[in-house]
Parts: C-alpha cells; structure tokens; sequence
C-alpha cells in the first residue's frame, strides 16, 4: 500500500465507515436538498465577500469579477457536502453503534434510495 511507504507508521482505514458515510451524507444531501441549497448560497457568499477584502482597486475587482464568482460558486458546491459529511458521519456511527457493523451499509443504501426517491418527488411536484 502506498501509504505504508509515506508514513512510518501503519494506517488503519476503515473502508465500511467511509462508505457507510458518504451514503449516509449523499441521502442527507438529498433528504434536505433546501438545507443544501441554502447552505451552498450563504457559502457563495460568504467567498465572495471574503474576496472582495483582498482587492484594494475597484477595477481589478470589476474586470475578474465574472471568473471569480464562478470559481467561489464552484467552491462553494464542494464545501458544502462537509456539513452533511459531518452528519453523516454521525448517523453512520450510531447505525454501527445500535445494529452492528454489518447493517451500516446496507441502511446507507435503503436511506440514500428513499431520499432519492423523495428528492424525485418533490422536483417533480415543484414542475407543475
């Protein structure tokens, strides 16, 4: 393994928590798909307003202006799984805490079909 050549120590990776995890945070993205949407907006701005400091000329701010808001909205989607990661994270750990270790990624899976399915549902509705 790679890792065993960086470090000097063994590495214990908990395949089945990183799974169960990210299946967990990917049916909480789609579960609360308003909370994520409103988490990505706030952090968009934020970035952009955390940017704006950095510029002392008003036109440099105004000649990149297009380029960067893209790249803090780009920054911003991905920033904004690490709460439900952190979530998940949790949900996955007490999954593993009251069923067994065995039962994590198969509730991972039943909750990711049924938030996907609602999440389905409600842009459907949202259509009409």
């Amino acid at each position: 393994m790679i890792l065993e050549e960086i470090f000097p120590f063994r590495v214990a990776i908990d395949t089945t928590a990183i799974a169960g995890s990210s299946l967990w945070s990917l049916a909480l993205y789609w579960g609360f798909s308003p909370l994520s949407e409103w988490v990505t907006l706030q952090l968009n701005r934020w970035f952009n307003f955390a940017e704006r400091s950095l510029y002392t000329s008003d036109e440099e701010f105004e000649r990149t202006r297009k380029a960067r808001e893209s790249q803090n909205a780009f920054y911003a989607s991905i920033f904004s799984i690490v709460p439900f990661l952190i979530i998940g994270s949790l949900c996955n750990w007490g999954v593993e805490f009251g069923l067994g270790k065995s039962w994590s990624i198969s509730i991972g899976v039943i909750i990711c079909v049924i938030c996907g399915v609602y999440e389905l549902g409600r842009q459907d509705d949202k259509s009409f």
